[in-house]
């Protein structure tokens, strides 16, 4: 019979070595700024902006598919989910895909409960002084009408922004999902070829494949789908999307080496590589046999 104070000892002990683990707190800061990341570019994402003002140019109208009038304009979230896509293939790479399938779902969790939360406070009846409070301060009569103009209900305005449609947040949730999984079976079936070398070739080209499907699914779901676009319109949206997304993959490829720098010498080259044979085994051996698990587990040791 083990005492109270025993217990108490035992349990503190592991929360101590929970945090001086180097594995542990690897896994808790990058799924943290994966699930960061991936939240905000949710809730940004409802703004479009222009590329081309935001390089100081004016825009370009182009037509595509037989679509005219076409500029550069992007869905703010594209500035974060590359960086998503990156977190993947790094966790990819140490806690291989079972890391990243808990990850996944647990931000999918997440971004349903937090759309759950938004709809709830946007129909919450707001206090009669907060629909003006954003006037509060403004003495300057012609400045107080030009935020009126502008803005003339706040909770009106936190409706707009916050209240994505059922089909956005479908689409989002789903691409989101199937993204992911391509993305992870992508990585390990190009580490199975290649072994612990090109690293550039399967995150680079992991990222590549999901975004795409990523890019397609959502924009099919939420604008086809859900909003009765003509599939030419949605098809050169997504193309644009996607060509975007495709040139901020490859530059990007020089952080994935970085990242990978940093976090070995975090763990040390004992502990980094361990870590990665782990999970390229843990990833692919429920397949297949206990000979060819051990077969798989010699290839990845090499």
């Amino acid at each position: 019979m083990h005492t109270i104070q025993e217990f108490e000892s035992k349990s503190l002990k592991n929360r101590i070595n929970i945090t001086r683990n180097k594995s542990s707190i690897l896994f808790l800061v990058l799924g943290g700024f994966f699930i960061t990341n991936a939240l905000i570019a949710e809730f940004m994402g409802v703004k479009i902006f222009s590329l081309e003002r935001t390089l100081g140019q004016d825009p370009i109208s182009f037509s595509l598919l037989g679509e005219s009038g076409l500029a550069f304009n992007l869905s703010a979230g594209v500035l974060l989910w590359p960086v998503v896509f990156i977190l993947t293939d790094v966790i990819n790479e140490y806690y291989g895909r079972r890391g990243v399938r808990f990850l996944t779902y647990l931000t999918l969790g997440l971004i349903g409960y937090a759309f759950l939360m938004y709809y709830m406070a946007i129909n919450l009846p707001p206090a009669d002084f907060w629909t003006s409070a954003h006037f509060s301060g403004i003495e300057d009569e012609a400045e107080r009408a030009a935020v009126q103009e502008k803005v003339g209900n706040y909770d009106y305005a936190f409706r707009l922004v916050f209240g994505q449609g059922l089909w956005i947040i479908i689409a989002s949730m789903t691409a989101f999902l199937i993204g992911q999984i391509t993305d992870v079976i992508v990585f390990h079936r190009i580490k199975k070829w290649t072994g612990e070398k090109k690293i550039w070739l399967r995150a680079t080209g992991s990222t590549l494949i999901s975004q795409f499907i990523d890019t397609f699914t959502v924009l099919f779901i939420a604008f086809y789908i859900g909003a009765s676009w003509s599939l030419a319109t949605v098809l050169a949206i997504c193309i644009f999307q996607y060509s975007y997304k495709f040139l901020v993959a490859v530059c990007m490829t020089p952080i994935i080496y970085l990242a990978h720098h940093w976090i070995d010498r975090y763990l040390g080259k004992d502990m980094a590589e361990r870590m990665k044979k782990q999970a390229a085994i843990s990833s692919v051996a429920p397949l297949f046999s206990f000979k060819k698990r051990e077969s798989l587990e010699r290839h990845f040791v090499k």
